[in-house]
C-alpha cells in the first residue's frame, strides 16, 4: 500500500523553481557573510551559556549556514520525518486503500512547494530538532541532537532593507538561534516532549473524509477572512481544519513555542546590550519590519499562521521578561526542569499566575 501523503520530491523542485534570488552580493561578499555567520554562532554560543545558566550535554549540535534551496531541502527531509507517524496511522487506520491518489500527492506537493518557496526568503535561522537519520551527530541517547541553520542570503538582506550595522545584526540573530539550540541541547527531556505532543496531534487526527470535508469548509471561511484582512485575532487555514482533541494539544504546543521563541528574544535582548552596541538601533527597526510588508504578505503570513509566531515573540517575551524581573534567571530556569512545570497557555499571558504554580509565590501586581 503507498500511504505517502505528499509527493516529496515535487515539494522541493516546486519550491527551488519558485524560491526567488537572494541580494546581490559578489562571491567575495557572500564568503565573508558566511564565514563571519560561522565564527558569530561560536560566540554567541558562549554569550547565551554564560546569561542562561544551561550547559548543553553530549554530542554538540553542528551548525551549518546554508542559502534558501538548501533550507527547503533540509526542511522537506524534516516534514517527512515529523509526519512519518501519521503515514503509519493512515496505513493502520485504512488498510489496503491509498491516502491520495498521484494526482492528490503532487497537488499537495506542489502546494508545499509553494509555501516552502516563501518562507525560505523569510527564515533568517531556525534549530532543526527533527532531522532524518545520518544528517546530525546522535547523543547519549542514541537520537540526533538537531542542528542549527542560519540562512545567509536572507540574514544579509534583511541588514540591507534596514540599513543597521552587518556584524551586530549577524551577532544579535545568532544569540536568538543559539538560544534554541541550548534549549535543547541543554533540557534533556524537551526534544523527547515535543515529539510525544506532535504524536498526540496525529493521534488526535480524524481521518474519515466527510470530517475532513467540513473542516475544509472552515479553512475557506478563515481564507475569506485573511482575504478581508478582518482584525482581530488572526486564524490560519491549519487552525481551522483541526478537531476539538488536536487544539487541546495545540494549546499546550503552542504554550511551549511560545515560550521557546519567547525566552530567545529575551535573551538576544539581555544579552545584546553588553556585546552588540547598535541593538537600541536594530530592534526599533526589525520591530517595524516584523508587523509590516505588503497586503499580499499579510495575507499569506496569515494563511500559513506565521502571525501565530510573531504573537508567540512578544507574549513570550513578555512571560520571561516579567519572571525573570521578579526571580532572576535561575528563578525562571525551573521552568525547565519537567513537562509539569512549562507554562500552560493561560499562564503564558499571566507569568504571575505560573510563579504562583511553580514558584509558590508572585509578585503584589501581576505581570
Amino acid at each position: 500500500m503507498d500511504a505517502e501523503l505528499v509527493d516529496w520530491d515535487l515539494a522541493v523542485t516546486t519550491a527551488q523553481r519558485l524560491v526567488r534570488p537572494g541580494p546581490a552580493l559578489t562571491r567575495a561578499q557572500a564568503d565573508d557573510v558566511v564565514a563571519e555567520l560561522r565564527r558569530l554562532a561560536v560566540e554567541a554560543e558562549v554569550h547565551v551559556e554564560d546569561y542562561t545558566h544551561l550547559t548543553p550535554f553530549g554530542a554538540p549540535a553542528p551548525i551549518v549556514v546554508v542559502d534558501r534551496p538548501e533550507w527547503i531541502r533540509s526542511n522537506v527531509s524534516g516534514l517527512r520525518v515529523v509526519t512519518a507517524p501519521l503515514v503509519e496511522k493512515v496505513a493502520s487506520e485504512r488498510p489496503g486503500k491509498k491516502t491520495a491518489g498521484p494526482v492528490g500527492r503532487r497537488l499537495t506537493g506542489v502546494q508545499l512547494g509553494t509555501a516552502l518557496s516563501y518562507l525560505s526568503s523569510k527564515v533568517l535561522g531556525q534549530y532543526e530538532v527533527f532531522l532524518p537519520p545520518g544528517d546530525s551527530p546522535v547523543g547519549a541517547d542514541g537520537r540526533s541532537v538537531g542542528r542549527l541553520s542560519l540562512v545567509a542570503p536572507n540574514i544579509a538582506h534583511v541588514e540591507q532593507a534596514l540599513a543597521v550595522n552587518p556584524h551586530d545584526f549577524r551577532l544579535w540573530v545568532c544569540l536568538h538561534e543559539q538560544t534554541h539550540r541550548t534549549q535543547f541541547t541543554a533540557v534533556p527531556w524537551l526534544r523527547g516532549h515535543l515529539e510525544s505532543e506532535i504524536g498526540a496531534f496525529i493521534e488526535a487526527t480524524n481521518l474519515d473524509p466527510e470530517i475532513l470535508t467540513e473542516r475544509l469548509r472552515a479553512a475557506v471561511g478563515a481564507l475569506r477572512g485573511a482575504v478581508r484582512d478582518r482584525a482581530g485575532t488572526p486564524t490560519s487555514v491549519v487552525e481551522a481544519l483541526q478537531t476539538p482533541a488536536q487544539r487541546a494539544v495545540l494549546d499546550r504546543l503552542q504554550a511551549l513555542m511560545t515560550l521557546l521563541e519567547g525566552h530567545a528574544d529575551q535573551v538576544m535582548d539581555a544579552v545584546g546590550p553588553k556585546v552588540v552596541p547598535s541593538v537600541g538601533e536594530i530592534r526599533s527597526r526589525f520591530e517595524s519590519k516584523r508587523g509590516g510588508g505588503s497586503p499580499l504578505d499579510r495575507f499569506v503570513r496569515r494563511l500559513l499562521g506565521l502571525d501565530l509566531k510573531l504573537q508567540q515573540y512578544r507574549q513570550g517575551g513578555a512571560f520571561v521578561r516579567a519572571v525573570v524581573e521578579y526571580a532572576g534567571v535561575d528563578g525562571f530556569n525551573r521552568v525547565w526542569e519537567s513537562p509539569e512545570t512549562l507554562p500552560t497557555r493561560a499562564e503564558v499571558v499571566d507569568a504571575g499566575a505560573w510563579m504562583a504554580r511553580v514558584l509558590g509565590s508572585r509578585p503584589a501586581v501581576s505581570a
